[in-house]
């Protein structure tokens, strides 16, 4: 396994990191880290011989967390942060349909699962999501979703 960052490398986060378990201090599924935070590779290491995983420091926290590489990029490589993270409560501003099945209307409470982030997305004009309907998951732009009522109070 070759390893993509160096130590002292300035790299960015491109996914939120909980508490698996394995961070002392706090509860499991607690948020550690935010996704777009940076930080620098203190130490490399494995995790079952097959994940290459990097100690970073975040300075802006002072810690010092255990990132997988595919959660990494380049602190300068393409990045753009998002409205919403993953498990907000989110609704649409305009009718989704699928073959002229209505899927979802304006009001209705959707659940974010994943914020697409990926390199082969990040050139897009729009961030996209994959969200959670009752009874489907749609991807959808970042224009097409509005902060749930449900959620904000």
């Amino acid at each position: 396994m070759m390893q993509r960052f160096r130590f002292g490398e300035s790299v960015r986060l491109i996914r939120n990191v909980r508490n698996d378990g394995t961070y002392a201090g706090t509860e499991i599924g607690d948020m550690l880290i935010k996704r777009g935070s940076v930080g620098y590779v203190q130490n490399v290491g494995t995790f079952l011989q097959d994940q290459i995983i990097y100690s970073v420091h975040f300075l802006e926290i002072d810690k010092l967390v255990g990132c997988r590489e595919e959660e990494l990029i380049g602190e300068n490589d393409p990045w753009r942060p998002s409205r919403f993270e993953y498990r907000d409560k989110v609704t649409t501003n305009r009718i989704l349909a699928v073959k002229g099945e209505i899927i979802a209307r304006p009001g209705d409470v959707a659940e974010v699962l994943k914020v697409i982030q990926d390199p082969e997305y990040i050139d897009q004009e729009e961030i996209q999501y994959q969200v959670r309907f009752p009874g489907r998951t749609l991807q959808v732009y970042e224009s097409m979703l509005e902060p749930s009522v449900a959620a904000t109070g």
